[in-house]
């Protein structure tokens, strides 16, 4: 007779064998699972799908030995698709038709700035996206501390160092969130996603996209999936992450630096992003560097973190935050002990550790009015820009509150 802990176990590994079909993958009866072409990527792991890419340690220990009969069913797989496409390149994502039924996957990530560790990541969604597109977001956000770096020379690095994913990577002002990415994803035609991230982030994005399913958008399979652990104690690419280099940046350490950037880039290229990161950090003085690690790299100095939020001297009730893993940006209605309940403008509600929030400025406003009596006065906006031109000689617009103020005056 079967215990209910049997019962759970096979209903989570059944969750896990619906996602490896759904992703195209082959078993080979022992929880190890193969793409079509015959390469192992993948295993059943306490019900869920853990991916493998090439350069784990993990993933080669653990590596069985290709059948004969899956690999030569490979073999014949790709034959006959180089034989449709007369050998051709492979069609960049954006140039495929989303109406062919094909499955797209989507990594949406700060990566601020790109590291070694975002190659597992990447590699990770490259085995998951087999036969169908994989497009990468990297978010929007910019501010001295957390996001640094501006989203052009970030992307710019990004396809610097990672030059087989060029393609794939996405240079889009409009995704600012992965409800952009999401509702786009869905008005192209697409009916199945999966959405990669790291394994500390599964839950969160995991819940948001299918809260949301049929309300926003409509898909018929929403996927998310880990790229794998990370030991954040770790030296090797496994525990490398975008806030130990800021960390090293902030402490003029560019020895323990450019041990985070991939080898794609020579030492004075890394240098050139090590300066330019410590520039869009604006580090002026020794004393002030390591100072606020708790603002540069949260993760790295949670106890400051929590001392300062415990003392309500950030993140108030009705304060507007961004979330830095989804890009959602909503007003504080609620303070968990470590956690904000928060609600965008479109009255859609998100719960977001304060490790993964940064207060939300105005940087990029881009409308006109700040609101419905004021205009944008933020100088560098977009918006203030528009404004500039409207107010030119020969324009209406604006005359407005001038006249407003002048009767004052009088």
């Amino acid at each position: 007779m079967k215990t209910l802990l049997n019962f759970l176990t096979e209903a989570k590994e059944s969750t896990a064998v619906v996602q490896a079909k759904r992703l195209g993958l082959k078993t080979d009866g022992h929880g190890g699972w193969y793409n079509a072409q015959g390469e192992f990527v993948a295993k059943t792991e306490k019900g869920e799908l853990k991916f493998y890419d090439k350069g784990q340690k993990t993933g080669e220990k653990d590596q069985p030995k290709a059948r004969p009969k899956a690999a030569e069913l490979a073999n014949k797989v790709q034959a006959k698709k180089q034989e449709v496409s007369g050998g051709k390149k492979p069609v960049a994502p954006d140039q495929v038709s989303s109406q062919t039924g094909k499955p797209l996957t989507v990594v949406f990530g700060r990566f601020n700035p790109p590291t070694t560790g975002h190659q597992k990541l990447f590699s990770s969604a490259s085995n998951m996206a087999a036969g169908g597109d994989l497009k990468i977001y990297p978010s929007r956000s910019q501010d001295p501390k957390k996001n640094p770096l501006d989203p052009s020379t970030k992307i710019g690095y990004l396809k610097k160092m990672f030059p087989n994913y060029e393609d794939n990577i996405v240079d889009s002002d409009e995704m600012r969130s992965i409800f952009d990415v999401l509702k786009v994803a869905n008005e192209d035609g697409y009916k199945e996603i999966t959405i990669v991230v790291g394994s500390d982030r599964l839950s969160e994005f995991k819940n948001l996209a299918n809260k949301y399913n049929g309300e926003l958008y409509t898909f018929d399979q929403i996927n998310v999936l880990s790229a794998g652990e990370r030991d954040a104690e770790s030296d090797s690419v496994e525990g490398m992450s975008a806030s130990k280099l800021r960390k090293a940046a902030a402490s003029d350490n560019f020895d323990e630096f450019k041990r985070g950037v991939p080898k794609s880039l020579d030492d004075k290229e890394k240098k050139n992003l090590f300066n330019a990161l410590q520039k869009s950090m604006k580090i002026a003085k020794e004393e002030e560097k390591v100072e606020e690690l708790w603002q540069i790299a949260p993760k790295l100095d949670q106890e400051s973190l929590r001392e300062n939020y415990v003392k309500e001297l950030i993140y108030k009730i009705g304060d507007i935050v961004e979330n830095l893993n989804t890009g959602l940006v909503g007003r504080i209605i609620r303070r968990g002990s470590n956690h904000l309940i928060c609600l965008t403008k479109e009255g859609f509600m998100f719960k977001s550790w304060i490790r993964d929030i940064k207060e939300y400025t105005e940087v990029k406003m881009s409308r006109i009015m700040r609101d419905k009596t004021h205009p944008n006065t933020l100088v560098g906006t977009d918006g203030f820009k528009k404004y500039v031109e409207k107010m030119s000689p020969g324009n209406s617009y604006g005359k407005q509150f001038i006249n407003k103020y002048k009767k004052k005056k009088s």
